[in-house]
């Protein structure tokens, strides 16, 4: 089996990076849906979260509104750090364990695809064959965000909260700049595949920049 990160600053599009390739057959671990189900109502994390953040975090049906609390811990680093210390034990822990789990079964060898979004700030990217960074400029990420939805302070202060491009493209192996068109993206991950694929046929520990 090849662990492949994938990684990115908020908005760059690893996501869909991770999505195309699983399209070509990985099997991606997708590690933003994993932190939403650490959190589900009645859950260790979650009770957690609410004792830190406070009841008027939650929606009617107790899930929590990730908008709110966004607001909240994107402007105060020092509660971002307590949110990330609740959360990021037991996705790890849980990552961990879908890996085994995909090892056992394709007993044959699988690429699998870690996206994670702080991959390299929690050192998980120590434990990849291959760190892939997603970037794209700071100012095509928060024109995404606001169309997402968002308003441009709170996209500003999500992008401000994260390392800057410049610090995870140095610990990349293969950076990918999203700043076009869905096609030109597809293009970069068919490259990005055939690497990938050339290094897992060749069995060897070196990577494919090597």
């Amino acid at each position: 089996m090849k662990l492949i990160g994938v990684t990115g600053p908020i908005a760059s599009g690893k996501t869909m990076v991770a999505s195309l390739l699983e399209e070509k057959g990985a099997v991606v671990i997708n590690a933003d849906q994993i932190a939403r189900e650490v959190v589900e109502p009645g859950k260790p994390a979650w009770h957690e979260v609410v004792d830190q953040f406070g009841q008027d975090i939650l929606n009617e049906d107790h899930n929590i509104n990730r908008r709110k609390l966004g607001n909240i811990v994107f402007n105060n680093p020092e509660k971002l750090a307590i949110l990330n210390k609740i959360i990021h034990p037991p996705v790890i822990a849980e990552i961990d364990r879908r890996i085994e789990e995909i090892e056992k079964k394709y007993m044959d060898g699988k690429i699998v695809i870690a996206d994670v979004p702080l991959l390299i700030e929690v050192g998980m990217h120590k434990k990849c064959d291959l760190t892939v960074v997603v970037t794209a400029d700071r100012q095509i990420r928060i024109d995404r965000l606001i169309r997402q939805g968002l308003t441009k302070d709170e996209a500003e202060s999500r992008i401000n909260s994260q390392k800057g491009k410049e610090a995870l493209e140095k610990e990349a192996d293969v950076v990918i700049q999203n700043n076009g068109s869905l096609e030109e993206l597809k293009a970069k991950v068919n490259e990005l595949w055939q690497q990938i694929k050339g290094f897992a046929d060749s069995g060897s520990g070196s990577n494919p920049q090597s």
